[in-house]
Protein backbone atom coordinates (compact mmCIF):
# COMPACT_ATOMS: atom_id res chain seq x y z
CA UNK A 1 0.00 0.00 0.00
CA UNK A 2 1.13 3.58 -0.57
CA UNK A 3 1.28 4.10 3.22
CA UNK A 4 4.29 1.76 3.33
CA UNK A 5 6.50 2.09 0.24
CA UNK A 6 9.48 -0.14 -0.47
CA UNK A 7 12.65 1.91 0.08
CA UNK A 8 16.40 1.56 0.67
CA UNK A 9 15.87 -0.26 3.99
CA UNK A 10 14.47 -3.27 2.09
CA UNK A 11 17.36 -3.70 -0.35
CA UNK A 12 18.50 -7.31 -0.62
CA UNK A 13 22.18 -6.33 -0.84
CA UNK A 14 22.31 -4.60 2.55
CA UNK A 15 24.80 -6.03 5.04
CA UNK A 16 25.10 -5.43 8.76
CA UNK A 17 28.24 -5.13 10.86
CA UNK A 18 26.48 -7.48 13.32
CA UNK A 19 27.73 -10.83 12.03
CA UNK A 20 24.83 -12.99 13.25
CA UNK A 21 22.45 -10.93 11.09
CA UNK A 22 23.82 -12.91 8.12
CA UNK A 23 23.32 -16.40 9.51
CA UNK A 24 21.26 -18.69 7.30
CA UNK A 25 17.62 -18.76 8.35
CA UNK A 26 17.82 -15.82 10.75
CA UNK A 27 14.53 -14.09 11.42
CA UNK A 28 16.27 -10.80 12.07
CA UNK A 29 18.44 -9.57 9.20
CA UNK A 30 19.05 -5.84 8.85
CA UNK A 31 16.03 -5.69 6.50
CA UNK A 32 13.67 -6.55 9.40
CA UNK A 33 14.49 -4.41 12.49
CA UNK A 34 11.61 -5.48 14.77
CA UNK A 35 11.14 -3.58 18.02
CA UNK A 36 10.66 -4.88 21.53
CA UNK A 37 11.24 -4.17 25.21
CA UNK A 38 13.92 -5.91 27.25
CA UNK A 39 16.21 -5.91 30.26
CA UNK A 40 19.26 -8.04 30.97
CA UNK A 41 18.11 -11.38 32.37
CA UNK A 42 18.47 -11.75 36.12
CA UNK A 43 18.63 -8.03 36.78
CA UNK A 44 16.21 -5.40 38.01
CA UNK A 45 17.24 -2.97 35.28
CA UNK A 46 14.59 -0.64 33.95
CA UNK A 47 12.95 -2.04 30.79
CA UNK A 48 13.90 -0.22 27.60
CA UNK A 49 13.39 -0.34 23.87
CA UNK A 50 15.53 -2.61 21.74
CA UNK A 51 15.75 -3.77 18.15
CA UNK A 52 16.49 -7.38 17.18
CA UNK A 53 19.45 -7.82 14.85
CA UNK A 54 20.63 -11.37 14.26
CA UNK A 55 21.08 -13.04 17.65
CA UNK A 56 21.54 -9.70 19.40
CA UNK A 57 19.43 -6.91 20.87
CA UNK A 58 20.61 -3.37 20.20
CA UNK A 59 19.87 -1.13 23.17
CA UNK A 60 18.03 1.84 21.67
CA UNK A 61 17.56 3.60 24.97
CA UNK A 62 21.33 3.81 25.35
CA UNK A 63 21.76 4.62 21.65
CA UNK A 64 19.43 7.60 21.99
CA UNK A 65 21.21 8.78 25.13
CA UNK A 66 24.55 8.56 23.28
CA UNK A 67 23.27 10.64 20.38
CA UNK A 68 23.32 7.80 17.86
CA UNK A 69 19.72 8.44 16.79
CA UNK A 70 20.02 12.17 16.15
CA UNK A 71 18.54 11.75 12.65
CA UNK A 72 15.24 10.61 14.22
CA UNK A 73 14.77 12.98 17.16
CA UNK A 74 11.06 12.35 17.74
CA UNK A 75 11.64 8.61 18.03
CA UNK A 76 14.91 8.95 19.95
CA UNK A 77 13.10 10.87 22.69
CA UNK A 78 10.84 7.85 23.24
CA UNK A 79 13.40 5.03 23.21
CA UNK A 80 14.11 5.28 26.91
CA UNK A 81 10.50 4.41 27.76
CA UNK A 82 9.62 0.99 29.23
CA UNK A 83 7.04 0.33 26.49
CA UNK A 84 6.64 0.92 22.75
CA UNK A 85 3.44 2.97 23.07
CA UNK A 86 5.19 6.29 22.54
CA UNK A 87 6.83 5.05 19.35
CA UNK A 88 3.51 3.58 18.21
CA UNK A 89 1.88 7.00 18.51
CA UNK A 90 4.33 8.65 16.10
CA UNK A 91 3.08 9.86 12.71
CA UNK A 92 4.11 7.87 9.66
CA UNK A 93 6.86 10.23 8.54
CA UNK A 94 8.55 10.00 11.95
CA UNK A 95 8.24 6.22 11.89
CA UNK A 96 9.88 6.06 8.46
CA UNK A 97 12.68 8.38 9.62
CA UNK A 98 13.25 6.13 12.64
CA UNK A 99 13.46 2.97 10.54
CA UNK A 100 15.90 4.63 8.14
CA UNK A 101 18.06 5.78 11.06
CA UNK A 102 18.10 2.25 12.53
CA UNK A 103 18.99 0.75 9.16
CA UNK A 104 21.91 3.11 8.64
CA UNK A 105 23.08 2.62 12.24
CA UNK A 106 23.28 -1.16 11.83
CA UNK A 107 24.60 -1.32 8.26
CA UNK A 108 28.22 -1.92 7.38
CA UNK A 109 28.31 0.53 4.44
CA UNK A 110 27.22 3.80 6.09
CA UNK A 111 29.03 6.45 8.08
CA UNK A 112 26.47 5.97 10.86
CA UNK A 113 27.15 2.22 10.97
CA UNK A 114 30.91 2.68 11.00
CA UNK A 115 30.58 5.15 13.87
CA UNK A 116 28.22 2.86 15.82
CA UNK A 117 30.50 -0.19 15.72
CA UNK A 118 31.98 -0.50 19.17
CA UNK A 119 29.65 2.19 20.57
CA UNK A 120 26.20 0.65 20.17
CA UNK A 121 25.36 -1.54 23.17
CA UNK A 122 24.46 -5.08 22.08
CA UNK A 123 23.01 -7.76 24.35
CA UNK A 124 22.75 -11.42 23.23
CA UNK A 125 19.10 -12.35 23.00
CA UNK A 126 19.70 -15.44 25.12
CA UNK A 127 20.95 -13.14 27.90
CA UNK A 128 17.96 -10.79 27.69
CA UNK A 129 14.57 -10.97 29.34
CA UNK A 130 12.11 -10.09 26.57
CA UNK A 131 8.99 -8.43 27.96
CA UNK A 132 5.58 -7.48 26.66
CA UNK A 133 6.29 -4.89 23.97
CA UNK A 134 3.50 -2.47 24.83
CA UNK A 135 0.98 -1.52 27.45
CA UNK A 136 -2.20 -2.92 25.92
CA UNK A 137 -5.13 -0.86 27.09
CA UNK A 138 -7.64 -2.94 25.16
CA UNK A 139 -7.51 -6.25 23.32
CA UNK A 140 -10.05 -7.37 20.73
CA UNK A 141 -9.98 -10.82 19.17
CA UNK A 142 -11.53 -11.32 15.74
CA UNK A 143 -12.75 -14.39 13.84
CA UNK A 144 -11.33 -13.47 10.44
CA UNK A 145 -10.58 -16.89 8.90
CA UNK A 146 -13.54 -18.23 6.96
CA UNK A 147 -11.90 -21.67 6.93
CA UNK A 148 -11.71 -21.74 10.72
CA UNK A 149 -15.24 -20.42 11.09
CA UNK A 150 -16.57 -22.99 8.62
CA UNK A 151 -14.75 -25.89 10.27
CA UNK A 152 -15.93 -24.98 13.76
CA UNK A 153 -19.46 -24.31 12.52
CA UNK A 154 -19.52 -27.69 10.77
CA UNK A 155 -18.86 -29.46 14.06
CA UNK A 156 -21.79 -27.86 15.85
CA UNK A 157 -24.13 -26.88 12.97
CA UNK A 158 -23.37 -29.24 10.08
CA UNK A 159 -26.36 -28.03 8.07
CA UNK A 160 -25.55 -24.34 8.58
CA UNK A 161 -21.82 -23.89 9.38
CA UNK A 162 -21.63 -20.12 8.83
CA UNK A 163 -24.10 -17.84 10.52
CA UNK A 164 -25.81 -15.33 8.18
CA UNK A 165 -23.74 -12.34 9.34
CA UNK A 166 -20.27 -13.84 8.88
CA UNK A 167 -19.60 -12.65 5.32
CA UNK A 168 -20.99 -9.20 6.04
CA UNK A 169 -19.41 -8.14 9.32
CA UNK A 170 -16.01 -8.82 10.92
CA UNK A 171 -16.90 -10.78 14.07
CA UNK A 172 -14.95 -10.12 17.25
CA UNK A 173 -15.13 -10.08 21.03
CA UNK A 174 -13.47 -8.03 23.79
CA UNK A 175 -10.55 -10.00 25.23
CA UNK A 176 -8.76 -9.69 28.56
CA UNK A 177 -5.72 -7.40 28.35
CA UNK A 178 -4.51 -8.12 31.91
CA UNK A 179 -3.72 -11.78 31.11
CA UNK A 180 -1.56 -11.06 28.06
CA UNK A 181 1.84 -12.64 28.76
CA UNK A 182 5.17 -12.68 26.90
CA UNK A 183 6.53 -15.72 25.13
CA UNK A 184 8.00 -18.28 27.53
CA UNK A 185 5.55 -17.62 30.36
CA UNK A 186 4.11 -20.94 31.70
CA UNK A 187 0.40 -21.39 31.02
CA UNK A 188 -1.55 -22.82 33.93
CA UNK A 189 -4.43 -25.15 33.11
CA UNK A 190 -7.57 -23.18 33.97
CA UNK A 191 -10.70 -24.35 35.73
CA UNK A 192 -14.27 -23.52 34.85
CA UNK A 193 -17.75 -24.91 34.60
CA UNK A 194 -17.86 -28.06 32.48
CA UNK A 195 -20.93 -29.96 31.33
CA UNK A 196 -20.39 -33.34 29.73
CA UNK A 197 -22.92 -34.38 27.11
CA UNK A 198 -24.29 -37.11 29.34
CA UNK A 199 -24.55 -34.97 32.47
CA UNK A 200 -27.70 -33.23 33.64
CA UNK A 201 -25.82 -30.49 35.51
CA UNK A 202 -22.41 -28.85 35.14
CA UNK A 203 -19.42 -29.33 37.44
CA UNK A 204 -16.47 -27.08 38.23
CA UNK A 205 -12.95 -28.30 37.58
CA UNK A 206 -9.82 -28.13 35.40
CA UNK A 207 -10.39 -28.07 31.66
CA UNK A 208 -9.96 -31.40 29.91
CA UNK A 209 -9.82 -29.80 26.46
CA UNK A 210 -7.09 -27.19 26.54
CA UNK A 211 -6.23 -25.89 23.08
CA UNK A 212 -4.04 -23.34 21.32
CA UNK A 213 -5.14 -20.93 18.60
CA UNK A 214 -2.64 -19.78 15.98
CA UNK A 215 -3.12 -16.05 15.50
CA UNK A 216 -1.38 -12.84 14.56
CA UNK A 217 -1.76 -9.71 16.67
CA UNK A 218 -1.94 -6.26 15.08
CA UNK A 219 -0.84 -3.32 17.24
CA UNK A 220 -2.64 -0.02 16.76
CA UNK A 221 -0.43 3.00 16.13
CA UNK A 222 -2.15 6.37 15.90
CA UNK A 223 -5.65 6.16 17.30
CA UNK A 224 -8.82 8.19 16.85
CA UNK A 225 -10.95 10.41 19.04
CA UNK A 226 -14.06 9.06 20.74
CA UNK A 227 -16.99 9.48 18.37
CA UNK A 228 -14.82 9.62 15.23
CA UNK A 229 -14.15 6.88 12.69
CA UNK A 230 -11.18 5.64 10.65
CA UNK A 231 -11.90 5.21 6.92
CA UNK A 232 -10.74 1.87 5.58
CA UNK A 233 -8.52 3.63 3.04
CA UNK A 234 -6.62 5.20 5.97
CA UNK A 235 -6.85 2.29 8.40
CA UNK A 236 -3.60 0.67 7.30
CA UNK A 237 -1.71 3.79 8.34
CA UNK A 238 -3.11 3.39 11.87
CA UNK A 239 -1.48 -0.04 12.28
CA UNK A 240 2.02 -0.08 13.77
CA UNK A 241 3.11 -3.70 13.46
CA UNK A 242 2.46 -7.38 14.10
CA UNK A 243 3.38 -10.13 16.51
CA UNK A 244 2.43 -13.79 16.92
CA UNK A 245 -0.42 -14.52 19.32
CA UNK A 246 -1.57 -17.72 21.01
CA UNK A 247 -5.17 -17.42 22.17
CA UNK A 248 -5.16 -20.37 24.58
CA UNK A 249 -8.68 -21.80 24.85
CA UNK A 250 -10.51 -24.18 27.18
CA UNK A 251 -12.88 -25.79 24.71
CA UNK A 252 -15.13 -27.59 27.21
CA UNK A 253 -15.55 -24.42 29.27
CA UNK A 254 -16.21 -22.50 26.05
CA UNK A 255 -18.88 -24.95 24.85
CA UNK A 256 -20.91 -24.49 28.03
CA UNK A 257 -20.52 -20.73 28.56
CA UNK A 258 -20.38 -19.13 25.11
CA UNK A 259 -24.13 -18.66 24.60
CA UNK A 260 -25.53 -16.03 24.56
CA UNK A 261 -22.64 -13.56 24.93
CA UNK A 262 -19.54 -15.42 23.72
CA UNK A 263 -16.18 -16.42 25.27
CA UNK A 264 -15.39 -15.59 28.88
CA UNK A 265 -13.42 -17.84 31.27
CA UNK A 266 -12.54 -20.13 28.37
CA UNK A 267 -10.14 -17.49 27.03
CA UNK A 268 -9.33 -15.02 29.81
CA UNK A 269 -6.64 -17.03 31.65
CA UNK A 270 -3.69 -16.40 29.26
CA UNK A 271 -2.89 -15.06 25.82
CA UNK A 272 0.76 -15.38 24.78
CA UNK A 273 2.50 -12.77 22.59
CA UNK A 274 5.82 -13.04 20.81
CA UNK A 275 8.12 -10.25 22.06
CA UNK A 276 9.18 -8.67 18.76
CA UNK A 277 6.89 -6.33 16.85
CA UNK A 278 7.55 -6.55 13.12
CA UNK A 279 6.64 -3.11 11.84
CA UNK A 280 4.31 -2.46 8.94
CA UNK A 281 7.24 -0.70 7.25
CA UNK A 282 9.28 -3.92 7.37
CA UNK A 283 6.35 -5.86 5.90
CA UNK A 284 5.99 -3.58 2.85
CA UNK A 285 7.58 -6.10 0.41
CA UNK A 286 5.32 -8.89 1.64
CA UNK A 287 1.92 -7.38 0.97
CA UNK A 288 -0.56 -9.35 -1.08
CA UNK A 289 -4.04 -8.98 -2.56
CA UNK A 290 -6.97 -9.50 -0.22
CA UNK A 291 -8.34 -13.03 -0.28
CA UNK A 292 -10.53 -13.49 -3.36
CA UNK A 293 -14.11 -14.01 -2.28
CA UNK A 294 -15.92 -16.82 -4.11
CA UNK A 295 -18.63 -15.97 -6.61
CA UNK A 296 -21.87 -15.33 -4.80
CA UNK A 297 -20.29 -13.92 -1.66
CA UNK A 298 -21.44 -10.38 -0.84
CA UNK A 299 -19.12 -7.49 -1.59
CA UNK A 300 -17.97 -5.59 1.51
CA UNK A 301 -20.25 -2.73 2.48
CA UNK A 302 -18.92 0.69 1.38
CA UNK A 303 -17.31 1.54 4.72
CA UNK A 304 -15.19 -1.65 4.40
CA UNK A 305 -14.44 -1.34 0.68
CA UNK A 306 -11.29 0.24 -0.72
CA UNK A 307 -9.56 -0.65 -3.99
CA UNK A 308 -6.08 -0.14 -2.57
CA UNK A 309 -6.79 -2.38 0.40
CA UNK A 310 -8.18 -5.08 -1.88
CA UNK A 311 -5.10 -4.84 -4.11
CA UNK A 312 -2.46 -5.09 -1.37
CA UNK A 313 -4.06 -5.09 2.07
CA UNK A 314 -3.23 -8.68 3.01
CA UNK A 315 0.09 -9.83 4.50
CA UNK A 316 1.83 -12.91 3.11
CA UNK A 317 3.14 -14.52 6.29
CA UNK A 318 3.65 -18.28 6.56
CA UNK A 319 2.71 -19.47 10.04
CA UNK A 320 3.64 -22.77 11.67
CA UNK A 321 2.69 -24.59 14.88
CA UNK A 322 5.11 -26.98 16.57
CA UNK A 323 4.44 -29.22 19.57
CA UNK A 324 6.97 -30.74 21.96
CA UNK A 325 5.80 -33.09 24.70
CA UNK A 326 7.71 -33.76 27.92
CA UNK A 327 8.56 -37.23 26.57
CA UNK A 328 9.90 -35.78 23.32
CA UNK A 329 12.16 -33.36 25.20
CA UNK A 330 13.40 -36.14 27.49
CA UNK A 331 14.44 -38.13 24.41
CA UNK A 332 16.11 -35.14 22.76
CA UNK A 333 13.59 -35.08 19.91
CA UNK A 334 12.83 -32.00 17.87
CA UNK A 335 9.31 -30.53 18.12
CA UNK A 336 6.75 -31.91 15.68
CA UNK A 337 5.15 -29.55 13.21
CA UNK A 338 1.37 -29.75 13.46
CA UNK A 339 0.26 -27.21 10.86
CA UNK A 340 1.28 -24.54 8.36
CA UNK A 341 -1.05 -21.76 7.19
CA UNK A 342 -0.97 -18.34 5.51
CA UNK A 343 -2.07 -15.06 7.01
CA UNK A 344 -3.06 -13.89 3.50
CA UNK A 345 -5.94 -16.41 3.56
CA UNK A 346 -7.97 -14.34 6.03
CA UNK A 347 -11.43 -13.35 4.82
CA UNK A 348 -10.96 -9.80 6.17
CA UNK A 349 -7.83 -7.66 5.86
CA UNK A 350 -6.18 -6.03 8.90
CA UNK A 351 -7.35 -2.61 7.68
CA UNK A 352 -10.95 -3.85 7.47
CA UNK A 353 -10.74 -5.17 11.04
CA UNK A 354 -9.49 -1.82 12.32
CA UNK A 355 -11.91 0.26 10.25
CA UNK A 356 -14.85 -1.83 11.46
CA UNK A 357 -13.69 -1.56 15.08
CA UNK A 358 -13.72 2.24 14.86
CA UNK A 359 -16.82 2.51 12.66
CA UNK A 360 -19.19 3.05 15.58
CA UNK A 361 -17.03 5.77 17.13
CA UNK A 362 -14.88 3.52 19.34
CA UNK A 363 -11.65 5.35 20.26
CA UNK A 364 -8.65 3.16 19.50
CA UNK A 365 -5.38 4.04 21.22
CA UNK A 366 -1.66 3.42 20.57
CA UNK A 367 -0.82 -0.07 21.82
CA UNK A 368 -4.32 -1.50 21.51
CA UNK A 369 -4.17 -5.04 20.17
CA UNK A 370 -6.34 -6.70 17.52
CA UNK A 371 -6.13 -10.49 17.21
CA UNK A 372 -6.76 -12.06 13.81
CA UNK A 373 -8.59 -15.07 15.16
CA UNK A 374 -7.35 -18.58 14.38
CA UNK A 375 -5.52 -18.60 11.04
CA UNK A 376 -6.58 -21.73 9.15
CA UNK A 377 -6.45 -22.65 5.49
CA UNK A 378 -8.39 -24.95 3.19
CA UNK A 379 -6.35 -28.14 3.84
CA UNK A 380 -6.28 -30.23 7.00
CA UNK A 381 -2.56 -29.48 7.35
CA UNK A 382 -3.39 -25.76 7.58
CA UNK A 383 -5.82 -25.93 10.50
CA UNK A 384 -4.72 -23.57 13.23
CA UNK A 385 -5.94 -25.30 16.41
CA UNK A 386 -6.41 -28.80 17.82
CA UNK A 387 -10.19 -28.45 17.81
CA UNK A 388 -9.97 -28.42 14.01
CA UNK A 389 -6.96 -30.71 13.54
CA UNK A 390 -8.48 -33.49 15.65
CA UNK A 391 -12.04 -32.65 14.60
CA UNK A 392 -13.30 -32.06 18.14
CA UNK A 393 -11.06 -34.83 19.47
CA UNK A 394 -12.33 -37.62 17.21
CA UNK A 395 -9.19 -37.80 15.03
CA UNK A 396 -6.17 -37.59 17.37
CA UNK A 397 -2.78 -36.32 16.20
CA UNK A 398 -0.07 -38.98 16.35
CA UNK A 399 3.40 -37.78 17.42
CA UNK A 400 6.84 -39.28 16.67
CA UNK A 401 7.01 -40.88 20.14
CA UNK A 402 3.77 -42.76 19.47
CA UNK A 403 1.89 -40.40 21.79
CA UNK A 404 -1.48 -39.08 20.70
CA UNK A 405 -3.05 -35.73 21.32
CA UNK A 406 -6.69 -34.75 21.09
CA UNK A 407 -6.08 -31.71 23.28
CA UNK A 408 -3.06 -30.42 25.21
CA UNK A 409 -1.65 -32.23 28.22
CA UNK A 410 0.49 -30.89 31.05
CA UNK A 411 4.10 -30.56 29.95
CA UNK A 412 3.23 -29.87 26.31
CA UNK A 413 5.10 -26.92 24.79
CA UNK A 414 3.48 -25.11 21.87
CA UNK A 415 5.61 -22.89 19.62
CA UNK A 416 4.42 -20.59 16.82
CA UNK A 417 6.69 -19.17 14.15
CA UNK A 418 6.06 -16.77 11.27
CA UNK A 419 8.15 -16.01 8.20
CA UNK A 420 7.86 -13.82 5.09
CA UNK A 421 9.50 -14.87 1.83
CA UNK A 422 9.34 -13.15 -1.55
CA UNK A 423 11.67 -13.40 -4.52
CA UNK A 424 14.04 -10.46 -4.72
CA UNK A 425 13.89 -9.67 -0.99
CA UNK A 426 15.62 -11.03 2.09
CA UNK A 427 13.26 -13.25 4.16
CA UNK A 428 12.27 -11.93 7.56
CA UNK A 429 10.67 -13.62 10.55
CA UNK A 430 8.81 -12.99 13.78
CA UNK A 431 10.83 -15.02 16.26
CA UNK A 432 8.95 -17.51 18.45
CA UNK A 433 5.74 -17.43 20.46
CA UNK A 434 6.14 -20.19 23.04
CA UNK A 435 4.34 -21.52 26.10
CA UNK A 436 4.45 -24.68 28.25
CA UNK A 437 1.27 -26.04 29.84
CA UNK A 438 1.48 -26.62 33.58
CA UNK A 439 -1.04 -28.18 35.91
Amino acid sequence: MTHFPIDETHRADLESWVESAHEAGTDFPVQNLPLGVFRRAGTDEAPRVGVAIGRMVADLGQAAADGLLADAPAAAARCGAPMLNGLMALPLDARRRFRLALSRLLRADTAEGIAARGRLALVPQDEAALLLPAHVGDYTDFYASVFHATNVGSMFRPDNPLLPNYKWVPIGYHGRASSLVPSGTPVHRPSGQLKDEGSAVPAHGPTKRLDYELEVGFFVGRGNALGSTIPVAEAGAHLFGCCLLNDWSARDVQAWEYQPLGPFLAKNFATTLSPWVVTMEALAPFRAPAWARPAGDPAPLPYLADAGDQASGALDVTLEVHLSTAAMRAQGMLPARLSRSRLADLYWTPAQLLAHHASGGCNLQPGDLLGSGTVSGPEKESRGCLLELTWRGTEPVRLPTGEERRFLQDGDEVTFTGRCVREGFVPIGFGACRGVVTG
